[in-house]
């Protein structure tokens, strides 16, 4: 099998597919802008074949793409994880003939006015929000609904550009910028809860998760806060419900899902926000794993190659995400958190700096059956002078 993957060394942790892909069987064929010498050694023993090229060139990917087909044949999936190459993989697809999502289904997972449709169709709340192209339509907007109100881009990327509005100097502010396409929302009190996982080539959900969120990257990055978030080691069944009905409303078909939900304060209501067709971000992937216990790099590649995922999973563990931000006064440093905690903490390292304003800028992983201990860790970690 042919498996053709964008950028496969980003992010850090993603060079891991390949890497199963390969002991599985599969030929692996990267195409990056990095230079081979600078990708990770695990990554280039991985890689059956490697294309450098300029990715912001699609005339470049598809040159790419025919050398692979005229050297190993056929191509017979196009893969990345990565919201940010989901419409290229989708194009890609099309040129070549390859099994997948094509251009005319992409629109609906990218973007954010196509899911509130998505959402809507599967009987699934969702925020009062339209689409909004001048002051006069936004000012109208908040006559209905009242401040506050969020606005984004209906196209973006994790919480980039968005930002909550309060009151009319704020909203003049916004549209005073050039803004892209934008989308407005009534804005939703409550806590972010995700739910998580993978399906397999008949979109059967074969491995599912959820986590909760102190709050929401909107805030993380707007108000530099430091993020924690833990797995659930049981899935609400409301939540369970909605999560189920949104993967079938957007067939979701050999690939992971994160789908976001408030769990509204006061009323415990299931609000849909938006659901996105690849693993969530950070080091989430490795917090599914360290939960169960599980290999879930591996699990998607034989998923890909044959169908089967045969890992047995039980969610024995909450896991939890502490991230700490650079420039911060805190409390304890790293090796008091270690001797204090160390038992619980399974993984910790410096991000990436491309995640640092939503994630932080190093990042521990610590897992429990007790979510209490858990809880006061991430205070521990992150309480500041």
């Amino acid at each position: 099998m042919n498996i053709v993957f964008l950028s496969p060394h980003f992010p850090p942790n993603y060079y891991l597919f390949c890497v199963q892909l390969r002991q599985l069987g599969a030929n692996v064929l990267g195409i990056a802008d990095t230079s081979w010498r600078d990708l990770p050694p695990e990554l280039r023993e991985a890689l059956t074949g490697y294309y450098r090229t300029d990715m912001a060139n699609y005339d470049h990917l598809i040159r790419a793409c025919g050398y692979f087909t005229h050297q190993y044949g056929k191509l017979d999936r196009v893969e990345s994880h990565n919201e940010y190459w989901l419409e290229t993989e989708a194009r890609l697809r099309l040129d070549f003939n390859i099994d997948g999502v094509k251009p005319d289904r992409i629109a609906d997972v990218t973007l954010k006015s196509r899911m509130k449709q998505g959402f809507q169709r599967a009987g699934i709340a969702v925020a009062r929000g339209r689409k909004v192209a001048s002051l006069q339509e936004a000012r109208s907007f908040v006559d209905e609904v009242g401040f506050p109100v969020v606005v984004k881009p209906d196209r973006g990327v994790g919480a980039a550009s968005t930002y909550r509005i309060d009151d009319q100097q704020e909203l003049q502010r916004i549209f005073a910028q050039k803004q892209p396409d934008i989308i407005m929302e009534e804005f939703i009190q409550g806590v972010i809860h995700s739910f998580d996982g993978l399906t397999d080539r008949d979109g059967r959900i074969v491995f599912c998760a959820s986590h909760v969120f102190s709050q929401g990257i909107m805030e993380t990055v707007n108000e530099d806060r430091d993020l924690f978030y833990y797995s659930q080691r049981e899935i609400p069944p409301d939540l369970e419900d909605a999560g189920r009905r949104a993967v079938g409303a957007f067939d979701i078909r050999e690939k992971f899902f994160h789908i976001e939900f408030f769990r509204t304060v006061p009323d415990d209501r299931i609000v849909a926000i938006e659901v996105n067709m690849r693993p969530p971000g950070g080091l989430s992937m490795d917090m599914f794993n360290f939960a169960n216990d599980i290999d879930l790099y591996r699990e998607w590649a034989n998923i890909l190659l044959h169908n089967r995922f045969s890992a047995d999973y039980r969610r024995p563990y909450h896991c939890a995400y502490i991230g700490r931000k650079l420039g911060k006064d805190y409390a304890h440093d790293h090796t008091e958190i270690m001797l204090t905690y160390g038992h619980l903490i399974v993984h910790h390292a410096p991000i990436h700096s491309v995640f640092s304003d939503a994630i932080g800028d190093f990042g521990y992983l610590a897992r429990s059956a007790d979510l209490e201990k858990l809880l006061e860790l991430g205070q521990f970690i992150q309480t500041t002078v």
